[in-house]
């Protein structure tokens, strides 16, 4: 006999009379041993000991031979995936890497669970761990079983691969003790150990589900929960478990106020998924308190690179009336929003189309008296430590002279005066060759920026702040970049100066709810060597210290993180991370490695969540319409 005579065994157990297989008996299917004897033969369930096959015994033999059976039903059914696990240890510790916390899964469930899945384990008492998995692997049921010669030849053979002959085991990571029931369930960190052979099960409630992650009921929408761009599921309806950001002070301060960043590479979805949360701020119904005792609605104003924000103003023609009551049953504000208005920067040679949207539109110009409390704007990129303040000699001379109507036009004509050159070096207060440099640097800003044929942005704060409001700067019809960097900053700059000022030029500005966008965000908030780069960045790193008790917040969006100032960076408490292929800009966002690793494969309106004031970090599915307008 050979070791190609081995095969399954086929038997079905059930004293049926089926024949035994050929490893069973001799070749040929004799009694026993080779060569047919008369020794004894092996006896297997359904099998028959006096050799040849059950149908040629007669019946009567065959019946005495088999095994009784009995119509039964089994007590109870499985509940759960499996059970906790001591064979490999069983602790929890306050060191991460010292916790080991293990289930064995049973074979029917093997295919169902996945990385990352939320479960519970219950104590006796009847709080829960709420862990997630971290690692699965199948570990062999015996030493080597699987090492041997037999047992890869009757693989081989086999069309399926078999579970029963290994343990599956899951790795999960302790997150929270969830405890109390409806309303008054509550969490705590995770500091006792589940008991060996617990029942584990899926996290199915969506109340336990959103304490075991720490998320708000209420606040500011942004995606539903996933596990492995799959939405996790529950028992209640709607089976989706949605995800809000806090805006409220029950719990500290609203995060709209503790500053956004959202990332994402080009096709990651990141401007749908930004319309779809500012849309969220501008729901009829949130408020925000004031210090007068007044409830105020957020104004947002969002400067737009690719004139697409000023559409939310249009409804989504493609958006159904079934998702628009699925989005009412779960709260999420959708439509356009109609106090949309396009503040548009008049700028020569230059013409806004705004062909896509039905917005209002503003025409304004940036006066060059802005410049007196923002030198930077005419800074350029080339003025060092020593020329800067030559630069502020020269403004503040000039509008001691001129007044806030004096224009960039006459400031030029100013300069070329060479009696000013003249007293200014001879007085030692400016260098004639620094004249010079600030002289060229100055003459260095793109032409037809300030002044222009339109109402000054200074007189247009009635319009540019609206509590309630979306007021749209677009930057596409530009010509240059350094056009779009003076307004987009011109107008940031006024808003910041007037929120944080105890004097503001503008009450409008300093009372209202205040959320300012800014797409491309790395184009105007990089850490650089030049003065102009650091006194943008010092003032946006105040804004976003103070904005938190003044009512103001920042909504960055960027597909190179790392560009964006590290002091800007930092303050920012919410980022939402969507598919990402840079290594540099993935590590820049600071995101937990198991998630970061994700960022990579995401398909467009997948996110990362990290947002530690809020909730654990999570991956979350956005909506697939957008609610308003997104061509």
């Amino acid at each position: 006999m050979t070791l190609e005579d081995f095969t399954d065994f086929t038997g079905d157990g059930d004293g049926d009379g089926g024949a035994p297989s050929e490893a069973d008996g001799a070749e040929g299917g004799g009694d026993g041993a080779e060569g047919g004897g008369d020794g004894e033969s092996a006896v297997d369930s359904g099998g028959v000991a006096d050799g040849g096959s059950a149908s040629e015994a007669p019946g009567a033999d065959a019946d005495e031979d088999a095994f009784a059976a009995y119509d039964a039903t089994p007590a109870g059914s499985d509940a759960g995936l499996g059970v906790v696990s001591v064979s490999q240890g069983l602790r929890v510790a306050e060191e991460e890497e010292e916790t080991s916390l293990k289930a064995f899964v049973t074979t029917g469930n093997r295919e169902s669970v996945r990385l990352g899945k939320y479960l519970l384990i219950p104590y006796p008492d009847g709080e829960r761990l709420f862990c997630r998995i971290t690692g699965l692997e199948y570990a062999q049921e015996f030493q080597s079983d699987d090492a041997t010669e037999i047992h890869a030849r009757r693989q081989m053979r086999r069309d399926e691969f078999a579970e029963r002959d290994y343990k599956f085991v899951a790795d999960l990571e302790p997150m929270s003790v969830v405890y109390g029931e409806g309303d008054s369930m509550k969490r705590r960190m995770t500091d006792r150990v589940p008991k060996p052979g617990a029942v584990v099960e899926e996290a199915a409630d969506d109340a336990e589900i959103k304490t075991g992650l720490k998320i708000p009921d209420d606040g500011v929408f942004l995606g539903h929960l996933s596990v492995g761009g799959e939405k996790v599921r529950t028992a209640a309806e709607p089976p989706t478990v949605d995800y809000r950001v806090k805006d409220d002070y029950a719990d500290g301060d609203p995060l709209a106020f503790r500053h956004t960043l959202v990332a994402g590479g080009t096709g990651s979805g990141k401007t749908h998924a930004s319309k779809n949360v500012l849309r969220q701020y501008l729901d009829d119904d949130r408020t925000y308190p004031m210090g007068d005792g007044r409830e105020s609605r957020m104004a947002v104003v969002q400067f737009d690179p690719q004139d697409e924000y000023a559409q939310m103003h249009d409804d989504n023609p493609d958006l159904d009336d079934g998702f628009a009551r699925r989005l009412e049953r779960e709260g999420i504000a959708h439509g356009g929003h109609d106090d949309t208005v396009a503040l548009v920067p008049r700028v020569a040679n230059a013409t806004y189309p705004g062909e896509g949207h039905r917005a209002e539109r503003v025409e304004f110009t940036i006066p060059f008296s802005l410049a007196r409390d923002m030198p930077w704007l005419v800074a350029g990129s080339g003025l060092n430590d020593n020329q800067y303040p030559a630069l502020l000699t020269l403004l503040n001379r000039f509008f001691d002279n001129y007044g806030d109507s004096g224009t960039y036009s006459q400031f030029l004509s100013y300069l070329d005066d060479p009696a000013l050159k003249e007293e200014l070096h001879e007085s030692g207060r400016v260098h004639e060759a620094t004249f010079d440099a600030v002289k060229r640097r100055v003459r260095g800003v793109p032409s037809g920026v300030f002044d222009q044929d339109a109402k000054p942005i200074t007189e247009l704060d009635h319009t540019l702040v609206r509590p309630g409001g979306l007021s749209v700067v677009p930057t596409y019809h530009l010509p240059t970049s350094r056009q779009k960097e003076i307004v987009v900053l011109a107008v940031a700059g006024l808003l910041i100066d007037d929120k944080l000022s105890n004097d503001p030029d503008s009450d409008r500005i300093k009372e209202t709810p205040l959320l300012v966008g800014m797409d491309e965000a790395h184009n105007f908030l990089a850490d650089a060597d030049n003065v102009q780069a650091q006194k943008v960045v010092q003032k946006f790193t105040e804004a976003a210290k103070q904005g938190r008790k003044e009512r103001l917040g920042l909504f960055l969006i960027t597909q190179d993180p790392q560009d964006v100032a590290e002091s800007v960076f930092k303050q920012v408490n919410t980022k939402i991370v969507l598919n990402l292929g840079d290594e540099d800009a993935i590590s820049s966002v600071n995101i937990p490695t198991n998630l970061a690793g994700k960022v990579p494969y995401m398909e467009k309106g997948q996110m990362v969540v990290y947002s530690p004031d809020n909730s654990e970090p999570v991956e979350l599915i956005g909506l697939s319409e957008c609610v308003t307008r997104h061509d």
